[in-house]
């Protein structure tokens, strides 16, 4: 049976390539449960990275112009990228 874990990548602009400068992963195999931003080093330098190690992208983050003063806005992070990997666990 396939189950589906999910990482979330922040990046520091709207390309693929960019550095991560947040992430979160979530395991719906059970295998694991860690939390967002667990570990002290994300676990891949760029999105495209993560393509490499087989996690298809599902959603890229929605570009939007930016507005003045947008550089003093701490409310989210702008560049969110969803993947997954399906994984087969016994049940």
């Amino acid at each position: 049976m396939q189950r589906q874990k999910v990482l979330v990548l922040y990046l520091a602009n709207s390309a693929l390539d960019a550095p991560v400068i947040g992430w979160a992963v979530y395991d719906g195999t059970g295998q694991t449960r860690p939390m967002a931003g667990d570990n002290d080093e994300a676990p891949y330098a760029t999105g495209v990275d993560a393509l490499k190690d087989g996690w298809r992208l599902i959603q890229a983050a929605q570009l939007l112009p930016h507005h003045g003063s947008d550089e003093f806005d701490v409310s989210y992070l702008k560049y969110e990228f969803f993947f997954e990997q399906l994984v087969e666990v016994a049940v």
